[in-house]
């Protein structure tokens, strides 16, 4: 299944896309894309109703992010061999993580706004994990079963404030409106090889990265094991699984950073495509 959510900020609808493509309304059945009904038991539950008895959204709606309620935004670093490459770091013995306030929480078509004093505002396509039951000591071996489902993620990140800016890497992480998620959540079932996804993100129509999941230092099931022994992971947490090359930061001779009025267009294969417009914030 494809799971989005629609409407205005704040007041997004659960809703589930067809075989057309068209947005069917789930607000009948679920309040929202969020705890329990990101569990096995609550996704059957959703895979049991007649998609014809569902009311079409006629108009075209604004996207919010695919899943609601997120408890815990986690992102993990340098989780590319490819892209370790291209910073110039050592790929690292074990996940580097760091977490995204939710403040940064925005639909996949939303503006991104630079924030003031920005200098290097830069662009990361990332294979999202979304948490659908609580994990807790879990192997990588059973992982991937408390996984609901996969989404499209754009971990923007502003250079200046993440290393020149004495603390951790939050900094530059956290910015109102750098963590655009979705368009939708595909169901862990219809994803036959998370570790084989096609990657890619355009900036004014210009290829800039392009990669693959199986380029992964740790796999999604390694990273959910991995995080499972430090804290507990609950229904509708998100992990942000890493970038492939091709980010601004990487470019040479010198980085290339997003100034105002530029389109970052991005995809994972099967997971579907995001596009946002740069702002500057006033």
């Amino acid at each position: 299944m494809k799971l989005c959510r629609y409407g205005a900020p704040g007041e997004e609808k659960p809703g589930l896309i067809d075989a057309d493509g068209h947005i069917r309304d789930l607000s009948p059945h679920v309040p929202d894309i969020a705890g329990d009904v990101l569990s096995d038991r609550g996704l059957d539950r959703l895979r049991g109703i007649d998609v014809k008895t569902l009311s079409v959204v006629q108009t075209k709606p604004r996207l919010g992010p695919c899943v609601g309620g997120i408890g815990k935004f986690m992102c993990i670093g340098l989780n590319y061999s490819d892209h370790a490459a291209e910073t110039g770091a050592e790929p690292p013995e074990h996940p580097i993580l760091f977490m995204k306030a939710n403040s940064a929480i925005t639909g996949p078509n939303d503006d991104v706004v630079m924030p003031r004093g920005s200098t290097s505002t830069d662009w990361e396509v990332e294979l999202g994990v979304i948490i659908g039951t609580r994990a807790k000591y879990v192997s990588a071996a059973e992982a991937l079963n408390h996984v609901a489902g996969y989404c499209t993620l754009n971990d923007v990140s502003e250079r200046h404030f993440q290393a020149k800016i004495s603390g951790q890497w939050t900094k530059g992480k956290s910015c109102d409106t750098f963590g655009p998620t979705g368009p939708w959540l595909v169901t862990r079932d219809e994803v036959e090889d998370v570790q084989n996804l096609d990657m890619w993100l355009d900036v004014n129509g210009k290829r800039m990265q392009t990669g693959n999941t199986k380029t992964m230092i740790f796999t999604v099931a390694q990273i959910v094991s991995h995080l499972s022994q430090l804290f507990t992971l609950h229904p509708g947490d998100v992990i942000s699984t890493g970038t492939p090359p091709g980010v601004g930061l990487g470019m040479k001779p010198e980085p290339v950073y997003l100034k105002e009025g530029d389109v970052m267009e991005l995809e994972i294969a099967g997971l579907g495509r995001q596009r946002q417009q740069v702002k500057a914030d006033a």
